[in-house]
């Protein structure tokens, strides 16, 4: 694959970049985000805030952290973290913050603070449970705590491992609040994925009470998105993949590594492909694509929100088949798959691994039961999302997850959004169980409800591709367009979704998002509450 990026295009890109910054601004501090979204008329659309902005936000909330504790009834050992402050267009301004007590995180404990320009004030909390324990001195040895996350990381089949030493916490994620051990063990996964777990065990009697596995990994293929157009950076010598116009992402080599950086990848010209090139400029193509989607659709700049771009990593280990994002690094990695032969750099692959970065910067959903499943779908519908926003008639926007890769050997995708069931492990609706289900697979339930959210129920032809989605209750479904699911769902992430956000909560969520978008007596928000009836969430 061989592709070409002038200078002079790039300067066009620059001078484009900066007068769409400059229009941001404007619109950030008259209109909000509304005109990247294409909805007007409702005051609850995000403004499009800039990197300063949002840090005098940031700064200004944590100030007054002391006085919010206070007007929204926390104890006296307890203080507010703030972690991100959204401003919608009518001013109602949303805080998010995490909890400690008596100088301990509370896990399980973060909170929104929705504030109305009249000064009205409601509150969404990961927990309802009242945030106290007897004591903050443990029974059991931090020794004892390490010994047991290692048990724990065996039996989960990682490899060299290594117990942190553990650090007290208060875990509330799981009713009644418990004094508690974090153990962070990292290694290395059976599939060769680097693993970072965290072991949370009863600091008064040992006891295992919940495991996270923090590198989030999902699989896809390289070389699918054609002949496509990158913007890199011009050095003494030549050029480099450093994309100055999308918060200076870079991709990088590792050579087959594990560990490190990697050597950031150089060429005397600006023509790029071939060899060990081409995975380069597939991750480099996709981070741009899920950059350039996130800000133009959803106003946000770069995964944090704060313009500063993660970076990627190709070429990783030895016939390593998959991909993960690590939220420590900050960056994506992919491997070459079987033999070293099929990179997989394709783009559904890199926007979803970057919508788990979105994810941990926003609701920071736990990756385990129903909100495990959320945050895998989460991915899902944004990495589609991005797809569709692509345009790129290599690889057209569908429904189906995976659908390039192959990996079953027998040309289906990994996952359908109009029917999950279809796979032979996911699940179409809701149910009573759903919690114990892999989180790739409960992740089925919220795919579905974007789908028929977005196209509605029945059998259709979409771009090529032949879909029938059918209904828990067997109602007939219209759909709203993807574009509208797509930004009910992030409003709802962004803004309501706690860590803990179940399928329950999530209805409850995306209603508020739909109400503030759209109004709460629109066809919109009707639509919304009738297609979670349709996966028998109620």
């Amino acid at each position: 694959m061989r592709i070409a990026t002038t200078s002079a295009r790039k300067n066009s890109l620059r001078a484009a970049a900066l007068v769409a910054s400059a229009a941001m601004v404007v619109v950030g501090v008259q209109t909000g985000s509304a005109s990247a979204s294409g909805d007007k008329g409702h005051g609850g659309q995000a403004l499009a805030l800039s990197a300063g902005q949002r840090a005098s936000l940031i700064k200004n909330a944590q100030g007054g952290a002391s006085s919010t504790a206070a007007k929204i009834g926390l104890g006296g050992k307890e203080k507010l973290v703030v972690r991100d402050v959204i401003k919608d267009a009518d001013g109602t301004v949303h805080t998010r913050y995490e909890r400690t007590y008596d100088g301990l995180p509370v896990l399980g404990g973060d909170l929104i603070v929705h504030e109305k320009k009249s000064g009205a004030r409601s509150v969404d909390k990961a927990t309802d449970a009242k945030i106290a324990v007897p004591s903050t001195s443990a029974s059991v040895a931090p020794s004892a705590a390490r010994k047991s996350a290692l048990g724990v990381a065996a039996d989960a089949k990682s490899t060299k491992t290594d117990g942190k030493a553990p650090h007290k916490v208060i875990w509330a994620a799981d009713g009644k609040p418990v004094l508690a051990y974090d153990t962070l063990v990292t290694g290395v996964q059976k599939d060769g994925t680097p693993s970072k777990l965290h072991v949370i065990t009863d600091a008064n009697t040992g006891k295992r009470l919940f495991q996270d596995e923090t590198i989030e990994s999902g699989t896809g293929t390289s070389t699918y998105s054609g002949k496509v157009d990158i913007t890199t950076t011009q050095n003494d010598s030549g050029y480099e993949l450093n994309d100055g116009a999308r918060g200076g992402h870079k991709t990088y080599d590792l050579n087959q590594g594990t560990d490190g950086q990697g050597a950031l990848f150089t060429n005397d010209s600006d023509v790029w492909g071939g060899g060990r090139q081409s995975a380069a400029v597939d991750a480099h193509y996709g981070a741009a694509v899920t950059w350039d989607f996130y800000k133009n659709v959803l106003g946000r700049t770069g995964i944090r929100g704060d313009g500063q771009a993660a970076y990627s990593r190709v070429h990783y280990g030895s016939g390593y088949v998959n991909a993960f994002w690590d939220d420590d690094c900050f960056c994506m990695t992919y491997g070459d798959g079987e033999g070293d032969s099929h990179p997989l750099t394709s783009l559904d692959v890199a926007a979803h691994e970057m919508s788990h970065g979105v994810t941990a910067a926003t609701a920071n959903l736990r990756y385990s039961g129903e909100s495990g499943g959320l945050n895998e779908a989460t991915s899902d519908i944004f990495g589609t999302a991005a797809e569709f926003y692509a345009n790129n008639p290599a690889d057209p926007g569908d429904y189906l997850i995976g659908e390039q890769i192959d990996i079953n050997g027998d040309g289906t995708p990994l996952r359908y959004m109009d029917k999950p069931s279809k796979d032979g492990r996911s699940k179409d609706y809701w149910s009573s169980s759903l919690g114990n289900v892999d989180v790739h697979f409960s992740s089925g339930p919220a795919n579905h409800f974007y789908y028929l959210l977005s196209e509605g129920s029945g059998s259709k032809t979409i771009g090529g591709v032949s879909y029938n989605s059918p209904t828990y209750n067997n109602s007939k479904l219209a759909g709203i367009g993807r574009d509208k699911a797509t930004k009910i769902w992030y409003k709802a992430l962004t803004t309501y979704f706690t860590s803990s956000t179940n399928y329950k909560a999530a209805r409850a969520a995306t209603l508020k998002a739909t109400a503030d978008l759209y109004g709460s007596s629109s066809a919109e928000y009707k639509a919304v509450g009738d297609t979670w009836t349709a996966i028998n969430v109620k």
